[in-house]
């Protein structure tokens, strides 16, 4: 199990709960600082939902909780756009 200061080791995470009037555009930004500062080798995922855990029960409103939330999402299934068979119905 992964502890939070390994979790957040710069308390970007931490310090967004903590400020007030903070924008989804903002904490997007704090999320890809936060990534980037994460050791070598630390899983994303566990790390933001030790986070969420911790932080986004007490402020499930807040941006950051929405922007971690959505780290943990699995992404959507792309679509293939164009090519022959787009043209030719298939």
């Amino acid at each position: 199990m992964m502890e939070l200061t390994l979790a957040d080791p710069k308390g970007l995470v931490r310090e967004s709960y903590r400020i007030d009037g903070i924008t989804p555009a903002e904490c997007r930004s704090i999320f890809v600082d936060w990534a980037l500062s994460l050791a070598v080798g630390a899983e994303v995922g566990q790390a933001a939902t030790l986070l969420l855990s911790h932080y986004g029960q007490e402020a499930p409103d807040h941006p950051m909780t929405k922007v971690l939330g959505e780290a943990l999402a699995a992404p959507a299934t792309p679509v293939r756009r164009g090519g022959r068979a787009a043209r030719q119905g298939y």
